[in-house]
């Protein structure tokens, strides 16, 4: 399995919206992402932004996934600190990154239309470089992914946490499901299951269940990943509780298909190469 969605961070290095104490409220290396994944047969991560909020933390990302390979299979960067610069600098980063570019680069805000326009002035250099453009929007990212793939149709755009769906005990929850079977007809849509713990906490696994098979069966084996969002899910549970609920509602799904999104279906969207 490659788990598509772990964060890395040091509050003394930035990251502003890290306030107060808590659990979150230290530093997560490599080492501790390496020891929460100790026995869950692992082959690599994809290391996701977690918004220290300069364009560092991208090289920083860069450096890691160059050093760790066996532990960092491939890493998203914030699309948003790149934006000020505008498209011309942004395609020459990528440029001079050549082979250690990011696989993908995150978009996320309370909405499309939330986020900031600079940084989606970017998003045709991504379509042009063939790097994923990821969302993280807290209402109606699914249909903003379709009409970002409607304009883009080279472009894969992938959904972090199934489209941030409200808890399934509030009668908004419908919204989503009617959302997913919207996205079916988008084949560069692509969604990650991942967030489920801490989202859909207190629900009980049969309806958390559904929701997985809703989706997979809607898009399509080959349109799904699994991710564990650590350590974000620390306060709910484990790295292993957090792919354990992201897995619930695959088990009826062939061989062939578990493997697709578990693995393959991570090496092919991210270019991972292998």
């Amino acid at each position: 399995m490659i788990d598509c969605h772990v964060h890395l961070w040091d509050p003394a290095g930035g990251f502003p919206w890290l306030r107060g104490g808590g659990e979150l409220h230290r530093a997560f290396d490599e080492h501790d992402l390496e020891h929460s994944g100790a026995g869950l047969g692992l082959a690599g991560a994809i290391l996701v932004e977690a918004s220290r909020g300069d364009a560092g933390e991208t090289h920083a990302l860069c450096e890691l996934q160059r050093r760790r390979p066996d532990l960092v299979t491939g890493y998203v960067a914030n699309l948003h600190v790149h934006g000020a610069d505008g498209p011309a600098a942004f395609r020459a980063l990528l440029h001079e990154l050549g082979d250690s570019r990011p696989n993908g680069m995150r978009l996320g805000g309370s909405s499309w239309t939330g986020t900031p326009e600079p940084a989606r002035a970017l998003v045709p250099v991504l379509a042009e470089a063939g790097v994923v453009l990821e969302l993280n929007l807290h209402q109606e990212a699914l249909t903003a992914a379709v009409g970002i793939g409607a304009r883009h149709p080279g472009l894969t755009v992938v959904v972090d946490h199934l489209g941030n769906p409200p808890n399934l005990c509030t009668p908004e929850a419908g919204e989503w499901f009617r959302d997913v079977e919207r996205a079916a007809a988008s084949p560069n849509v692509v969604v990650k299951i991942s967030g489920l713990l801490t989202q859909q906490h207190g629900m009980p696994p049969q309806r958390i269940a559904h929701m997985v098979r809703h989706l997979v069966d809607t898009l399509g084996s080959d349109r799904c990943l699994v991710g564990s969002d650590w350590p974000i899910c620390l306060p709910r549970g484990s790295r292993a509780d957090s792919l354990a609920m992201s897995r619930l509602g695959l088990s009826h799904l062939a061989a062939d298909q578990l493997d697709r999104v578990l693995h393959t279906n991570a090496v092919r969207v991210y270019g991972l190469g292998g």
